[in-house]
């Protein structure tokens, strides 16, 4: 066995090495001078995290925001709303005064608009509605409640359920539950309740009707959104809809309640404590409509039925409060104001 001393060499390399080699005091000091001296970064450098988004430059993070800034506090494209609104408003008038049949056709287009985007809406529930035994049934209600009145709007809607029911058997049993009740609940909520928009139509002053239940609506929906959006901070229901404030819906009555007197008086000429009890019910039944449809949309996990109005969504998005308006002001303007 060779116990011979390291040469001069032997040494240099056994430094070179690192501290491995032995217990030297060169051993110890000529790693930490050599990573001080080398291109390689520290180990504990190398290892560091790298910065979260949260410790990003303020311009990064304003750059981000941008695109939702640009939609406004209450998360509407609000020059796109503006200019849909108010082209959907001229639509509505023209439609009314030029011939009724003008504004039933209106209808009956928005009926089934709305029929097709809740049952694409439902499908990412895995339910799965007949179309076109729905939207067939959709515009035979709208039409049928213009023409016969309140009985064949009830008979086309019961025909419509079972044009659903033997579609959808037709087509399997497996799930057909769930389907064909998916299938009566699309029909009862869109054109069974569109229906008394027709009764209101087929009326003799049916225009004016039609004028002042579209103008309360209208005014609850421009109320809640202007206030709620400058004063709204208390959540009416925020598990259902953040943006929905208490605020927004005193803005909404009041709104409502103007409306509903200023239509009822000038448009139908009616005592103003009508339109007073026109506008409070029109606000109630369209916030909960509002809160219906939003419930249904969180509950499937979309953000809108459809894409077909910017800055609105889909028809539906717009429906949904005109909906429940109207049986209740066909039922209050056929209680209080008779039919010139």
């Amino acid at each position: 066995m060779n116990t011979s001393p390291p040469s001069r060499r032997e040494r240099r390399e056994a430094d070179a090495a690192g501290p491995t080699r032995g217990p030297g005091r060169a051993g110890r000091r000529r790693p930490v001078e050599k990573a001080q001296g080398s291109n390689t970064a520290p180990v504990a450098a190398q290892d560091a995290p790298s910065p979260s988004p949260s410790s990003q430059p303020v311009a990064g993070r304003a750059e981000r925001k941008q695109p939702v800034a640009a939609t406004g506090r209450a998360g509407r494209n609000l020059p796109a709303a503006i200019g849909v609104g108010v082209g959907l408003g001229a639509v509505i008038v023209a439609s009314l005064f030029i011939r009724k049949e003008a504004f039933l056709a209106v209808a009956v287009l928005a009926a089934c608009a709305g029929v097709w985007e809740l049952s694409d809406g439902l499908s990412a529930g895995r339910i799965r509605v007949p179309r076109l035994p729905s939207v067939v049934g959709a515009a035979t209600m709208v039409v049928a409640a213009y023409k016969g009145g309140g009985q064949a709007l009830t008979v086309a809607f019961g025909l419509t359920c079972v044009a659903v029911l033997l579609w959808r058997v037709a087509d399997g049993l497996e799930d057909a539950m769930r389907d064909i009740a998916g299938g009566i609940f699309v029909a009862a909520y869109v054109p069974l309740l569109a229906g008394f928009a027709s009764l209101m139509l087929a009326e003799p002053d049916g225009p004016w009707r039609i004028f002042v239940f579209v103008l309360v609506t209208v005014c609850s929906d421009v109320g809640g959104y202007a206030v709620g959006v400058v004063l709204g901070k208390h959540p009416m229901a925020p598990s259902v809809s953040p943006k929905k404030s208490w605020e927004g819906f005193a803005g909404s009555t009041l709104f409502c309640v103007v409306g509903g007197v200023l239509g009822v008086t000038l448009a139908l000429h009616a005592h103003w404590w009508v339109g007073v009890v026109l506008g409070l019910a029109a606000v109630v039944t369209a916030t909960l409509g509002d809160l219906t449809e939003s419930m249904i949309k969180r509950d499937l996990g979309i953000k809108d039925m459809g894409n077909l109005l910017p800055g609105h969504g889909g028809v539906m998005d717009r429906l949904d409060s005109l909906l429940l308006v109207a049986p209740v002001v066909w039922a209050l303007l056929t209680a209080f104001v008779p039919a010139r």
